[in-house]
C-alpha cells in the first residue's frame, strides 16, 4: 500500500468531476481523480448522454432514408438494420469521447487512479481497485465528490433475467425486440419510447403520473403525448406496477389497476440514485438522503467544508451540462474561498424525443400562478421554408413575453433542431433591461431560409396579439 497526498481529490470522471479538475489543475493545485471504471468519462459519456444520442441520430437516418422515396427505390426495399448494428454507431463516438478526455488529464498532469473511493477520515482515502488486491491510500486537503448515479433498482423485480433491462444495461441488448414495455415516463423513458417506436417496435410506455413531463410547459407536454401516440406509442397513464415476471419468450408486467401486459423485453426508466454507497460518508456526518443524494449549500460545501459535491449525486437539475459548471464553480470556491459565479436562474432543458423539445424560462402555468400579464407568440415549423425544405415540418416555437414590459419570460420549443433553436433566444433572456425584449427578434434580420426565423415570426405573432 502506498500513500500520495494532493491538494485536490475528486471523485469520478464524469462532467461534474471534469470541470473540477481542470479548474484546479489550471489554477495551480496537485489534483487527483478516481474513476472507478476502466475507462474516463462517467455515465454521460458510456451509458447515458452520449451513446443514447448517438443511437438516436442512427436510428433517425434510417428513419429518413425509408420515408424518401428517392432512396428507398434505389434500393428497392426499406433498410432495416439490427438493434446491435445501431449501437455500433456509437461505438466511434464513445472512443473518441473517452480519448479526449484522457488527454485532458494527462496535458494538465492530473494524476488518474482506478478505483472504488472509501473514506477512512476527513483527509484520507483509500482506493481499492476492482480486483479487491491491491490499495492505495490518498490525502487531500480538499475533494470533490463528483461520483454520478444509477438506475433505481426494486428489490422485486430481477433484473438479471436476459429480458429485463434498466437505463445503462439496455444499451448492452443483443437482439432487437419487436414489442417494448418501457416503465416510467421521465426524460429517460420518454427518450426511448420515441427511438423504440421509430425502429418499428409496439411500444407501451407505462407512466405512474397524469401527464408526460410535468415540468414542461403544458402545451409542449400536450404535443409530445400527441405525436408519440400518433406514431404509435400505447401511453398508459395514472398506472403502477404490482408484479414483473421474466418469462422464457418475454416479460409480462402485472399493474395495479389489474391490467397485464406482455412484450419481449422489459425497459425499468423510474428513477436514479445517487453512487454514495460504501464510501464512509456516514461515518464523516454526510448524510446521504433516501435517494442516495448529498444535500450540499450555495456553493457545493457539503456538511464538511473542505469536502463538495456537484453534479446528478446532489440531484436537481441532473444534467451533464450543468454538472461540468457546478464542477467549475465549486473548484472555484475551493481555491479562493469564494465563487462570484452560479448557475444561471434557467437552466434549458434539453429532451431527445423525436421530435425533439428544448426549453428556458418560465411556463404558462407558472407565469398564471404568479400573476405575470403575459402574452403568447408561436411559430409553427410548417410555415417556415427550411423547415418546408427539409420535410422535418412538425414543431413549433413558442415565446412567452410580459404584456407591458415585452421582456422575455419563457422559451419553448418543439420540433427538429430545438435544442439548438432554443440557445437563440436564451442568449437574449440573458441581457439585461431593454436588451431583454422580444422586440429584438423583430429588428433583427435572420438568413433565410433558416429555423432561426421562427423567432421573428413568433415575436411578431405575439406583438399582434397586443393590438
Amino acid at each position: 500500500m502506498s500513500e500520495q497526498d494532493y491538494d485536490v481529490i475528486v471523485i469520478g470522471t464524469g462532467p461534474g468531476g471534469e470541470g473540477a479538475a481542470m479548474k484546479a489543475a489550471k489554477d495551480g493545485k496537485s489534483v487527483a481523480v478516481i474513476e472507478k471504471h476502466h475507462l474516463v468519462g462517467g455515465g454521460c459519456t458510456h451509458w447515458g448522454t452520449i451513446p443514447s444520442k448517438a443511437l438516436r441520430h442512427a436510428i433517425n437516418r434510417m428513419l429518413e432514408f425509408n420515408t424518401s422515396p428517392a432512396f428507398r427505390n434505389t434500393l428497392g426495399h426499406a433498410l432495416k438494420l439490427s438493434y446491435p448494428d445501431l449501437l455500433r454507431s456509437a461505438e466511434s463516438v464513445i472512443a473518441r469521447q473517452t480519448t479526449m478526455r484522457q488527454d485532458f488529464y494527462e496535458r494538465n498532469r492530473v494524476q488518474l487512479y482506478h478505483g472504488h473511493a472509501k473514506f477512512l477520515n476527513a483527509h484520507t482515502l483509500e482506493v481499492r481497485a476492482n480486483s479487491q488486491n491491491e490499495s492505495e491510500t490518498l490525502t487531500a486537503d480538499a475533494f470533490v465528490i463528483a461520483s454520478g448515479s444509477h438506475p433505481f433498482r426494486p428489490r422485486d423485480i430481477d433484473f438479471n433475467h436476459p429480458r429485463i433491462f434498466d437505463s445503462d444495461t439496455i444499451l448492452s441488448m443483443s437482439s432487437t425486440p419487436r414489442s417494448i414495455v418501457v416503465y416510467g415516463a421521465g426524460v429517460i423513458g420518454c427518450e426511448y419510447a420515441s427511438i423504440f417506436r421509430n425502429m418499428g417496435c409496439k411500444v407501451d410506455l407505462v407512466d405512474t403520473r397524469s401527464q408526460l413531463l410535468s415540468f414542461l410547459d403544458d402545451e409542449i407536454a400536450h404535443a409530445l403525448s400527441y405525436h408519440l401516440r400518433d406514431q404509435g406509442v400505447m401511453i398508459r397513464h395514472n398506472e403502477e406496477y404490482e408484479a414483473v415476471e421474466g418469462l422464457p419468450d418475454g416479460v409480462m408486467m402485472s399493474l395495479k389497476s389489474g391490467k397485464r401486459i406482455k412484450a419481449d423485453v422489459l425497459l425499468w426508466a423510474n428513477g436514479r440514485t445517487g453512487n454514495t454507497a460504501h464510501m464512509g460518508l456516514e461515518d464523516l456526518g454526510i448524510e446521504p438522503n433516501s435517494r442516495g443524494q448529498i444535500k450540499v449549500d450555495d456553493n457545493y460545501r457539503t456538511a464538511l467544508s473542505h469536502i463538495y459535491a456537484v453534479g446528478d449525486v446532489i440531484g436537481y437539475p441532473s444534467l451533464a451540462s450543468a454538472a461540468y459548471d457546478q464542477g467549475r464553480f465549486a473548484a472555484t470556491h475551493l481555491v479562493s474561498g469564494a465563487c462570484d459565479h452560479h448557475l444561471v436562474d434557467y437552466i434549458p432543458t434539453g429532451i431527445y424525443t423525436s421530435p425533439e423539445i428544448s426549453s428556458v424560462g418560465r411556463t404558462e402555468r407558472e407565469l398564471t400562478e404568479a400573476r405575470v400579464p403575459y402574452e403568447v407568440g408561436h411559430a409553427y415549423f410548417k410555415s417556415l421554408a427550411r423547415a418546408q425544405i427539409t420535410g422535418r415540418t412538425v414543431g413549433m416555437l413558442k415565446l412567452l413575453f410580459h404584456r407591458d414590459t415585452l421582456e422575455i419570460l419563457g422559451i419553448h420549443c418543439f420540433g427538429d433542431q430545438a435544442a439548438e433553436i432554443v440557445h437563440i433566444g436564451q442568449a437574449i433572456m440573458a441581457q439585461r433591461g431593454e436588451a431583454n425584449t422580444i422586440q429584438y427578434f423583430v429588428n433583427t434580420t435572420f438568413n433565410y431560409p433558416t429555423m432561426a426565423e421562427a423567432y421573428r415570426v413568433a415575436a411578431l405573432n405575439g406583438l399582434n396579439r397586443l393590438a
